[in-house]
């Protein structure tokens, strides 16, 4: 045990302390998506009680308990919140060190600028480890060496507010973080109430009266300090769970990315087949039998161009960084693919199945996955950096099978959301109705869409040597398509048709862009993509199955024979045309504004500055908490000093001067025994320092403090300058380390308190002074004054 801390006390605030900072602990779980993070926080937690216990076992100062702090920090830290770059996933190595070097700082801007959940596996886990490793010491550390413990609940209320800043709007268990936090703090405080050590003495002369008033003072006492849990309880549980929606870090501090900076992949649908139609574009190995190469998803028609939507989480621009959790629910064959890009160029990853880690390589990999982005929602992906030749990633990803048609016949669609679709002409739902009139099921309706187009229709990109066909996929054009006597387009005119003839039904659908092998390709062959490989097909969900590929496009070898489909030109008889009438001067273009060609300001930059500067603030704060007690005992003790060299009176000056000396004598260690003599003291201090300035110093405040007349400030000024003199001469010898301990040392302001036998015992006692009873060694009363 502690000192004189009883066990009781002692397991009492130890367990107190794991049940307040197990609320923020549990307060994490919506921002990492499950128990991944539970060994960082819960080691964190645990480290940090036990230093503080040791701490407070061993009496260690606070220089001490700082240093076996940030020691723990680096060296477990690297198996529980960096394991991932460890040797062996437990021995700390250089690049783990540096990670939880740098992680003080930047984990705090990563975590708020990342979209939640976030996995531990990305280094993310040095927040929870940090931020309860370091209020595990302080709070146990307050607990066990106050006589209050109210003031151990500062450190625990603070984690709670940053772990809630930190995480998202939605709390995990709002209830059960107010309820435990308020409990605890209850039952903490009136326990420790009811076991403060009542009066030694009690007179035998009180009356029953003063007795029984005694009793209602602690009463009251004690109703007072459940009462202020119970408040503290209930203002928990309002950052917990309250009323309105939560307002959280990571709701201001926006990652700066947005997906509509970059144009809808199906504008570049006839480009590809067209330049690229032999050009490899890039290479994939390792891909499942039967698998495709998604390159974009699109659920937003505009009545021009199909493009992703801005409608927020599950849509198809719900992107986020790429971590190691992705697709954490998706179910299939397991699979390691590796893609090496060619002549394809783009923001646009081309990725298969539905990817749950990917690493880049090459030179530029470090560039690549610092501005990858995936969406789990589409299972899709793009680099911001954009993706040039020579470029490669490894994917860890699942494929899922495709179910039959007998297995979703009694399968309903999916609920999903998709935004509604803008300049749909207004045939295509006729069209779809007719196409659909003898459909029971919701498959059925489905594969009678997919079969009116790819039975019905003519496949043709357009290309010289094939039949005529525009590019585009826009109003006009889906009209067109499917009011000439025959269909002829390719990929992306009747996906987009399919897509919005099942819109119309109110069968959510949405747009796929992607590459797969034809027919004839071997099983588990390397595949090299070229635009010849380009394709468009149609995702519909359906309940407890996800999203079903179908392919509403023609087959290649199904073209038109009749080019009647192809308008021709009637010549028309030369006429001799009249002169072109006389041109008008054509007037100047208008004056360029003179702000013309300055650029707007980038709001994505003022949002990565306020990310940088809060992140910055975050780590500054932890530091700034870690290092308050250091600056609390500065202060404390420059007050003392300050209070005592400004006293009114001469005599307090000189006397002040003389406490001064013998605190900065207790702080280097020296065994002085609070209750003696200056002379008594002095001895002491003399034969610790070496030297007889103590004892001269010693004999000239009894001269001062006793003398028959008042010390001028001269002598005051004096004095004190001799005080310094002798501190400053014993520090020189002493060397620095044990100068900046003394500096920081509680023995001199925890003298004659109960808390001074907590603090380690000096290596060598003073040899008691014997009282002869003489003027000598006996202090006289002080003199009044004047």
């Amino acid at each position: 045990m502690s000192g004189s801390l009883p066990r009781r006390r002692w397991i009492l605030d130890i367990a107190a302390t794991a049940l307040l900072l197990l609320v923020p602990v549990i307060g994490f779980w919506p921002t990492f998506g499950g128990p991944g993070y539970l060994l960082p926080a819960l080691g964190g937690l645990a480290l940090g009680i036990a230093i503080a216990a040791v701490g407070a076992r061993l009496r260690w100062g606070i220089l001490i308990v700082a240093a076996v702090t940030i020691g723990a920090y680096f060296v477990l830290g690297t198996a529980l919140a960096a394991p991932q770059s460890a040797i062996a996933g437990v021995i700390p190595s250089l690049r783990s060190l540096q990670s939880l070097a740098a992680g003080v700082i930047t984990s705090w801007k990563s975590l708020l600028t990342t979209v939640a959940p976030v996995a531990t596996a990305d280094g993310f886990g040095i927040v929870p480890f940090l931020l309860l490793l370091t209020a595990g010491v302080l709070t146990a550390g307050l607990a066990l060496r106050l006589r209050r413990p109210g003031w151990a609940l500062l450190p625990a209320g603070a984690t709670l507010i940053v772990q809630i800043a930190l995480g998202t709007s939605r709390p995990a268990a709002a209830v059960i973080e107010g309820v435990l936090f308020a409990v605890v703090v209850v039952v903490w405080l009136a326990l420790r109430q009811a076991w403060q050590p009542g009066a030694a003495v009690i007179s035998l002369a009180e009356t029953g009266a003063a007795a029984g008033a005694g009793t209602r003072r602690r009463v009251v006492a004690g109703a007072g300090i459940i009462v202020l849990a119970v408040l503290a309880g209930v203002a928990t549980s309002g950052f917990s769970a309250p009323a309105s929606p939560r307002y959280v870090l990571r709701d201001v501090v926006i990652p700066p990315f947005d997906i509509h900076d970059y144009a809808s992949p199906m504008q570049s649908f006839r480009r590809y087949v067209r330049d690229d139609r032999s050009t490899t574009l890039f290479t994939v190995t390792g891909m499942p039998p039967g698998a495709r190469v998604r390159l974009a998803v699109m659920d937003a028609y505009s009545g021009t161009v199909y493009n992703v939507s801005d409608t927020g989480y599950g849509s198809s621009s719900a992107f986020s960084p790429v971590r190691a959790n992705m697709s954490a629910g998706a179910v299939g064959t397991a699979a390691r693919v590796r893609v090496d890009i060619g002549a394809f160029t783009g923001v646009w990853m081309p990725e298969v199945g539905a990817v749950q880690s990917v690493r880049f390589a090459g030179a530029r990999a470090d560039q690549l996955a610092a501005g990858a982005q995936y969406n789990d929602a589409t299972s899709s992906g793009l680099v911001a950096a954009g993706l040039n030749k020579g470029d490669a990633y490894e994917l860890t990803t699942v494929v899922a099978a495709q179910p039959t048609d007998k297995a979703l016949a009694k399968t309903p669609i999916a609920p999903v959301k998709i935004p509604a679709q803008l300049g749909v002409p207004a045939e295509l739902a006729v069209i779809a109705g007719k196409a659909t009139a003898e459909a029971k099921t919701p498959i059925e309706q489905v594969r009678e869409l997919q079969k009116y187009l790819a039975d019905g229709g003519f496949f043709s990109h357009g290309l010289e040597g094939e039949p005529w066909s525009l590019p585009g996929h826009g109003a006009a054009r889906i009209a067109a398509l499917l009011g000439s006597k025959q269909m002829v387009g390719d990929d992306e005119q009747y996906a987009t048709a399919m897509a919005l003839m099942a819109g119309q039904l109110g069968i959510p659908a949405r747009v796929v862009m992607g590459f797969y092998p034809g027919p004839d390709a071997a099983a588990g062959a390397r595949f090299a993509a070229t635009g010849d490989d380009l394709h468009a097909w149609v995702e519909v969900p359906f309940t407890g199955v996800g999203w079903v590929a179908f392919d509403p496009t023609p087959p290649k070898d199904h073209i038109p024979t009749d080019q009647a489909t192809k308008p021709r030109s009637e010549p028309k008889p030369q006429v001799l045309q009249p002169p072109p009438p006389e041109q008008q001067a054509v007037d100047a273009p208008p004056t360029v504004a003179a702000d013309h060609g300055k650029k707007k300001p980038d709001p994505a930059a003022a949002n990565g500055l306020i990310a940088v500067l809060i992140a910055t603030g975050i780590g500054a704060g932890v530091l700034a908490v870690l290092a308050s007690p250091l600056f609390i005992i500065g202060a404390l003790k420059a007050s003392r000093r300050r209070r005592r060299r400004q006293a009114p009176r001469p005599a307090d000056r000189i006397s002040g001067g003389w406490d001064e000396l013998i605190d900065r004598a207790v702080d280097y260690g020296t065994p002085v025994q609070p209750g003696r003599t200056r002379g008594e003291d002095a001895a002491a201090v003399s034969a610790a320092f070496g030297g007889p300035a103590v004892a001269v110093l010693g004999r000239d405040a009894d001269a001062q403090v006793w003398g028959p007349g008042e010390a001028s400030d001269a002598e005051v000024e004096t004095f004190w300058q001799q005080v310094d003199s002798v501190v400053k001469d014993v520090g020189r010898q002493r060397g620095f380390w044990r100068r900046l301990g003394a500096r920081l040392s509680l023995r001199s302001l925890l003298a004659g308190t109960a808390a001074a036998t907590w603090l380690p015992r000096p290596r060598a006692q003073a040899a008691p002074v014997e009282h002869d009873g003489s003027a000598a060694t006996a202090r006289p009363a002080p003199k009044e004054s004047a």
